[in-house]
């Protein structure tokens, strides 16, 4: 399958690493870009025709935080002068009323807020923004007074799980189309606290049973999308759809990456736009086609009939547990690894405690990543 290369539908946009929260379980890398370091408009207008060249109908501007970016409109008009559906992904403390209105009219597609406690104090708390819920609460209505549909993203970690149920009903008093309940994926930050942030299996089961719940009950009403935890998993996700099969994303700078945590992998090297075009690093880059189709599985995943279901899952994950980003994904049953991740769960629990609220976190921050004292 090495050799067919299908066109990319989807791309996440990452304009800038600067964000007013600090949340310790952010996806973006360990060693954030400061703003001296992000493309320029013009740079970001270019590759947003590109990729619509290229075949992408979909981009998430995402950040950090992308309405930092006082040139945010020009990008969503540019995007939707070419046919591309786009979805803003913000945390929502920052944006006036009259933004969000400019950018509904530049084009703006669909907004994704992302709410870090269904209770005011859990927000607060895991942001380390002062009045940050209230904020995001004003920003939701705001959304939908300026007729944009909107997606409440609920990241789920071991001090809001409790919380499913309330963000169910936070995300259907907010008139959001779609919810998110997104177990916290351990790349990035959320890897550094990932001991702080680990939830038990007790407290997974009745997320679950809960969510199935609502989902029966909101039919009809209310999406509900549930992202489960790779550490309670019996086999893996597809990692973006499966590595440079239909997606990509771009850093803030213009690295093309195949997801988020790509470059945990250290022999791999990413190529920049600008350096190359969007077309030569999705068809000839070694980094994307390392990985691409099922030729360089190696057994289980080889022989297995979930092959072309979960392209081999997270292959950050094998980097990160199995030290080989070539391995079968811990979170898969047939890994011979995969008893690793259940004594991962428990050396993070043995290790917090049972005292939620003292537990400290590594916060977000563009600085020099130090461990808690």
């Amino acid at each position: 399958m090495n050799a067919t290369y299908f066109p990319p539908v989807s791309m996440l946009a990452e304009l800038t690493h600067r964000c007013p929260l600090q949340c310790p379980y952010c996806s973006n890398p360990l060693e954030l870009l400061k703003a001296n370091r992000e493309h320029d408009t013009q740079t970001w207008l270019r590759l947003f025709d590109e990729a619509a060249d290229l075949g992408v109908l979909q981009v998430h501007l995402s950040g950090g935080e992308p309405t930092l970016r006082p040139d945010l409109e020009e990008m969503v008009a540019r995007l939707a002068s070419r046919g591309v559906y786009t979805n803003l992904i913000t945390a929502g403390v920052l944006i006036a009323e009259g933004r969000i209105r400019a950018l509904a009219e530049a084009g703006l597609d669909h907004v994704q807020l992302s709410i870090q406690g269904a209770r005011p104090e859990t927000t607060q708390r895991i942001s380390n923004y002062r009045g940050a819920h209230e904020k995001k609460l004003e920003t939701a209505r705001l959304v939908r007074a300026a007729g944009l549909p909107l997606t409440i993203n609920a990241p789920i970690h071991r001090h809001n799980i409790d919380q499913v149920g309330e963000f169910i009903e936070l995300a259907l008093s907010l008139d959001a189309e779609r919810l998110e309940i997104a177990n916290v994926q351990y790349s990035g930050w959320a890897l550094l606290n990932r001991n702080a942030l680990m939830p038990s299996r007790e407290a997974v089961d009745r997320q679950t049973e809960i969510v199935e719940a609502a989902r029966e009950r909101l039919r009809g009403i209310m999406n509900i999308d549930y992202v489960t935890p790779d550490y309670f998993a019996i086999y893996p996700k597809p990692c973006m759809g499966g590595w440079a099969r239909d997606a990509f994303m771009v850093a803030p700078d213009g690295t093309v990456l195949p997801c988020h945590a790509a470059q945990t992998i250290p022999w791999l090297s990413f190529e920049r736009f600008g350096d190359r075009s969007l077309r030569e690093i999705w068809n000839d880059s070694p980094a994307f086609n390392a990985f691409r189709g099922t030729d360089w599985m190696q057994q289980p995943c080889r022989s297995c009939e979930r092959r072309e279901i979960d392209w081999g899952g997270c292959r950050c994950q094998a980097m990160a547990i199995a030290g080989d980003a070539a391995a079968t994904d811990p979170a898969c049953v047939k890994s011979p690894l995969h008893a690793r991740m259940a004594q991962l769960v428990e050396e993070a629990l043995a290790t917090a405690g049972s005292d939620s609220a003292n537990t400290t976190f590594v916060y977000r921050r563009i600085a020099p990543v130090r461990e808690p004292v």
